[in-house]
C-alpha cells in the first residue's frame, strides 16, 4: 500500500513513511493511491470478533508492506489493554432506533485514545529501526492534547509539543496535558482560538528551517495513521447491528473531519453506511459546506462543546480530494485560494456527490442542553455535549427504520459544569483520574504566531 497526497506533487509514500512525516511535503495530507474492499463475507466474519481481532482485519490492507498480522495484533493487543472496557468500544442502546458507540473508555476518556494509543506504540516501533528522534507537534481543541500526551509520555525519541487555545479548553482537559511532568512532553497555552493553533502547526511544517533542523510528525487527525485506527470502530458497531444484512447510519460530533470521514472510509470499503450525519455546533462551517457549498470562515464561537470550536476543517480537503475525481492540482488551486480569502464556494456537482453519504445539522446550545436532558431522563445516560450535540443531530434527520448510531465522543466527567447545568447531575470522574485537582501543572503560554512557536520548539527540542 501506498499513499499519496491530495495536493498532488509530494513524492508516494509507504505506511511506516506516511505515520512518521504525518503532513504531506506539498502541504496536503496523504491518502492511500487506492481504497482497499473488504467482502461480504469478511465483513459478515467480523460478527463475535474480538475488537483486537476486527482491527487487525480491517487495518490489515493500510500497513501492508510495513507490518505483518502477528506484529499488528500483538500492536493493538497492548494499545487496547489500557482500556477499561473489554469490548473497548461498547454499544449502549436509548430506544428502539437509536445507540450510543461509547469511545471513552481508554485512559484519557475520549475517543483520540483509540487511534493515540496505537500511534504512539507505532512511532516507537518505526523509530527503532532508524537512527534519529522525532519531535512531534500537534493542536488541540481539547482532547487530542491528552490523549497525545498519554500515549507519548516518557517514549525513547519522541519529543512532543502540543498547543491548546488558552482559556478555551475545559479544565479537566487542560489538566489532564498539563500535570503530565514527563521531559519529553512541552504543553503551549496559545492567546488565540485552535484554528489559529493549527494554523501555526501547518506553517511550522512548511517552515524550511523548521523541516531542515527537526524531524517533524503530527498526532492531529491530519496524520493518516491515527485516522486509520478510527475506522476499526465503524466496522465493530456495524456488524452488532446486522451489517453486511442490513444498513447502519451514525452521526458524527464533529469539528476537524477526521472521525467522520474514518465513516467515509469504512463506507469505501464497503461497510453497508446507510448515512453519516455530520453534527456541528454554532460553528458550523461544515454544515453550510455540505448543504449549500458555503465553505467559509465566520470567526470561531466558544462554547460548551470546546473540541468543536472550529472553522477550519483539516480532514475536509481529504473528502475533497475524492469529490473532485483525485485531481491534487485542483486541490491545491483551492486550497490557496481558501488560505487567501477565507472562503470557498464548493461545485454543486461537489455537494451533490457529498450528500450522496452525508447529511449534517447546526446544533445551538439550548438543543444540545435539552438533549442531555432527554437522555438523562428517557434513557437514564448522562452524556457529554459533544455527544448531545450527535444525538441532537440524529434524532432530528433520523434514517427511516436504520439504527443510528451516535458516537459518544468523551466521558461526561470532562464536561462537568456543563453537563451540571443541563441536567443537574454533576458527574464524578473516574477513579483513574483522582488526585487530578491537586497535582502539578506545567505549561507555557505564548502568542498565537508562528515565530514564537517556531523559536520555542527550536530552543527545546
Amino acid at each position: 500500500m501506498d499513499y499519496i497526497s491530495t495536493r498532488g506533487s509530494a513524492p508516494a509514500l509507504g505506511f511506516e513513511e506516511v505515520t512518521l512525516a504525518g503532513l504531506a511535503s506539498d502541504g496536503g495530507l496523504y491518502v492511500p493511491r487506492d481504497w482497499p474492499t473488504l467482502s461480504r463475507n469478511e465483513i459478515a466474519g467480523l460478527a463475535g470478533q474480538s475488537y483486537v481481532d476486527t482491527a487487525v482485519t480491517v487495518m490489515r490492507p493500510f500497513v501492508a508492506g510495513a507490518l505483518d498480522d502477528a506484529a499488528l495484533h500483538a500492536l493493538c493487543t497492548e494499545a487496547y489493554g489500557r482500556f477499561d472496557h473489554a469490548a473497548v468500544t461498547p454499544l449502549v442502546q436509548l430506544d428502539h432506533q437509536h445507540w450510543l458507540l461509547e469511545l471513552f473508555h481508554g485512559p484519557t476518556l475520549a475517543f483520540k485514545d483509540v487511534a493515540l494509543q496505537l500511534l504512539g506504540l507505532l512511532f516507537e516501533r518505526f523509530l527503532s529501526n532508524r537512527d534519529t528522534a522525532l519531535t512531534v507537534v500537534g493542536a488541540t481543541s481539547g482532547d487530542t492534547g491528552s490523549a497525545a500526551i498519554d500515549a507519548l509520555a516518557g517514549r525513547a525519541n519522541v519529543e512532543l509539543f502540543m498547543l491548546h487555545p488558552l482559556n478555551r479548553v475545559s479544565d479537566v482537559q487542560r489538566r489532564q496535558m498539563t500535570t503530565v511532568l514527563a521531559p519529553n512532553i512541552h504543553n503551549i497555552a496559545i492567546e488565540g482560538d485552535f484554528d489559529q493553533a493549527q494554523a501555526i502547526v501547518k506553517a511550522l511544517f512548511a517552515d524550511q528551517e523548521a523541516r531542515g533542523r527537526l524531524n517533524l510528525s503530527a498526532v492531529n487527525s491530519i496524520n493518516w495513521a491515527r485516522l486509520m485506527a478510527q475506522v476499526v470502530y465503524y466496522f465493530y458497531a456495524a456488524v452488532r447491528l446486522g451489517a453486511p444484512e442490513r444498513p447502519v447510519a451514525f452521526s458524527v460530533p464533529t469539528g476537524n473531519f477526521g472521525d467522520v470521514f474514518a465513516g467515509y472510509v469504512a463506507a469505501r470499503m464497503g461497510l453497508p453506511v446507510a448515512k453519516l450525519i455530520v453534527a456541528t455546533n454554532v460553528n458550523d462551517i461544515l454544515a453550510r459546506a455540505l448543504s449549500s457549498g458555503d465553505y467559509s470562515m465566520q470567526g470561531v464561537t466558544p462554547t460548551a462543546a470546546p473540541s468543536m470550536d472550529i472553522q477550519v476543517s483539516s480532514n475536509f480537503e481529504r473528502l475533497m480530494f475524492d469529490l473532485a475525481g483525485r485531481d491534487g492540482g485542483k486541490i491545491a488551486a483551492m486550497m490557496v485560494s481558501f488560505d487567501r480569502d477565507k472562503k470557498l464556494d464548493l461545485p454543486s456537482a461537489m455537494v451533490a456527490d457529498a450528500q450522496k453519504l452525508f447529511a449534517s445539522a447546526r446544533i445551538d446550545p439550548e438543543t444540545m442542553a435539552m438533549t442531555m436532558r432527554w437522555a438523562c431522563k428517557h434513557a437514564g445516560e448522562i452524556i457529554d455535549p459533544h455527544t448531545a450535540i450527535g444525538l441532537a443531530a440524529a434524532r432530528a434527520i433520523g434514517a427511516d427504520d436504520t439504527p443510528v448510531v451516535t458516537l459518544a465522543t468523551a466521558h461526561p466527567a470532562k464536561f462537568r459544569d456543563a453537563v451540571e447545568r443541563a441536567t443537574g447531575v454533576r458527574p464524578s470522574l473516574p477513579s483513574r483520574l483522582a488526585g487530578l485537582f491537586e497535582r502539578q501543572e506545567r505549561y507555557d503560554t505564548l502568542p498565537a504566531t508562528l515565530v514564537a512557536v517556531k523559536d520555542y520548539v527550536l530552543e527545546r527540542s
